[in-house]
């Protein structure tokens, strides 16, 4: 299948009158239903419907992905707040001044990958050992995992056949034709002794960081999410069937042993059986939401909310991790219009030198995004934004249900800058980000700094707390790993639990360095190689 021919009106003709029998003759069982189809349940929903005598049911909480808020590179931030958003909120944090945090995250076919920023980013080298070590399975591994992204990828951008594939489904390319400000950004790194790579994965994420244009899912101008890249050009196919607007409750379980989930769907509550595996994909949030609606959590929080316990896991929930950022912003001489998702160049680098890895995160963004506190200091009309943050934060949140009711909403504890060490770090972030943009290679372009401006001590402190927002790239609350609290083992199973896997960024044990959308492909093709082998696929 061509992205020519997923393009197709007659293949979407057929695609769409596919789905439409198979949503209005739904099956009582499928051998395999995988809850969510964002970055990970959509590669891992096609990777298992690529097997003819596999039945599949992806179900979305979401509705359709075709619409021009969705498709178009440059609406990206209409999204958020959108139908297309759950609408997370974290409660007040004490770190943050008080403040409630939004935390977005995309209910929509693709999920994430088709409300985000469209940035493909690898993550470390040290990432993936660490995940190795911690589930003590070498296939999730840098080295292994490096085969599996240049397995998957079609890449644009200069050859590398060491680094970068080009016959996968997933099209990736540098971002096209960058603004005047992406460049200086990289000049500017230089200035500071920052290398410049021609991009931002391979041998940049091997070592101390770097700069470089970003890595981007578009393609003819056009959003390339996940799930166009994998489950679009496989919907025509009578294997597949794609239930969009409904929401799982939790999943149902003979014993200890996964054999359906029950849903909600236009007000009808009903049950599906799994006749061989069940698995949640439905991100940081509500993958363990699920978990402990069915049973499967820490006992001592079940029972405050008076459910039953069925596996004792504590770590369910807990862990949560995201990277937090501090925006800084500059105005323009003249303005310059945003380019493809307005967010062109990546830069990655240490907030201490003695460090041999980045725990920074950089993503210049051509327009201001002032946080809720810090847009009363002045947005200028015409400006960009370093959006700047921490890559690899100390600072562990929870999760906790409210009620026993399935669709009353979670209390959110980010717990952001809770530990004293994400504070010295971002300090030493905003003033990095002042270094780069008061740099010479800005001044033909900019005026003045609009904030923070030069901010010592208590002052930037409260700077950093004020002006604290998410990357939105909430994850680790089901952690993959061999302690008390991990949820998953190297193969995603839940413990305790037969027939019920995990595959969506809550199993990082912990954040990766940079955005999350393409571990979380990763973590798709890893949970479909298992699950494979475990049912001789």
């Amino acid at each position: 299948m061509t992205y020519t021919d997923q393009n197709d009106d007659a293949f979407r003709r057929r695609a769409s009158e596919n789905q439409a029998r198979l949503n209005a003759e739904l099956r009582p069982a499928y051998d395999f239903i995988v809850c969510g189809a964002g970055a990970s349940g959509s590669v891992l929903a096609r990777r298992l419907a690529e097997h003819d005598g596999v039945q599949v049911l992806l179900i979305e909480a979401g509705g359709s992905d075709e619409g021009e808020q969705v498709q178009d590179p440059g609406q990206w931030p209409v999204n958020l707040g959108s139908e297309r958003d759950w609408g997370f909120v974290a409660k007040p944090n004490p770190h943050l001044n008080g403040r409630a945090l939004s935390m977005s995250m995309g209910k929509v076919l693709g999920g994430g990958s088709s409300v985000n920023v469209m940035v493909w980013a690898r993550g470390h080298r040290s990432d993936w050992d660490f995940f190795a070590a911690e589930a003590g399975d070498d296939r999730w591994s840098y080295a292994n995992v490096l085969e599996t992204y240049k397995r998957i990828e079609n890449w644009q951008g200069t050859p590398d056949p060491e680094y970068r594939g080009t016959g996968g489904p997933v099209w990736v390319q540098p971002a096209a034709d960058p603004s005047p400000v992406a460049y200086a950004m990289l000049d500017a790194a230089g200035e500071l002794g920052i290398p410049r790579f021609d991009n931002p994965n391979g041998r940049m994420m091997e070592g101390q960081g770097g700069a470089a244009i970003t890595d981007m899912l578009v393609r003819d101008g056009r959003r390339h999410s996940l799930f166009q890249a994998y489950v679009r050009p496989w919907m025509d196919r009578p294997n597949l069937t794609v239930l969009t607007d409904t929401t799982v409750l939790r999943v149902i379980l003979d014993g200890k042993r996964a054999t359906g989930v029950e849903i909600l769907r236009g007000g009808e509550r009903r049950s599906i059986t799994a006749r061989h595996e069940v698995v949640l994909s439905m991100g940081a949030m509500q993958t363990p939401k699920i978990l402990m609606h069915s049973g499967i959590g820490d006992e001592n929080e079940l029972k405050r909310v008076g459910l039953p316990v069925v596996q004792h896991l504590p770590g369910v929930g807990a862990n949560l991790q995201d990277h937090v950022s501090f925006g800084c912003t500059w105005e323009y001489k003249e303005p310059i219009a945003p380019r493809n998702s307005g967010s062109e160049a990546k830069l990655y680098w240490k907030s201490r030198p003695d460090l041999e890895t980045p725990d920074l995160l950089f993503c210049q963004v051509e327009f201001p995004v002032p946080s809720d506190r810090t847009a009363v200091l002045g947005v200028p009309e015409h400006g960009w934004t370093m959006f700047a943050g921490l890559a690899r934060p100390h600072s562990r949140g929870r999760l906790r249900l409210q009620s026993a009711d399935p669709l009353a909403a979670l209390e959110i504890d980010a717990n952001m800058l809770s530990d004293p060490a994400d504070m010295e770090a971002a300090m030493a972030c905003v003033e990095l980000c002042r270094d780069l943009g008061n740099a010479q290679a800005f001044r033909p372009l900019v005026t003045r700094e609009v904030m923070p401006g030069n901010l010592k001590g208590d002052a930037l402190r409260n700077y950093v707390r004020d002006a604290a927002v998410t990357y939105w790239h909430q994850t680790c609350t089901a952690k993959m790993g061999r302690d008390a609290m991990s949820v998953v083992d190297g193969s995603l199973r839940v413990y305790g639990i037969e027939g019920l896997r995990i595959a969506d960024g809550s199993i990082m044990p912990r954040v990766t360095t940079g955005n999350t959308q393409a571990p979380c492909a990763i973590i798709g093709e890893r949970a479909a190689e298992a699950i494979r082998a475990t049912h001789l696929l």
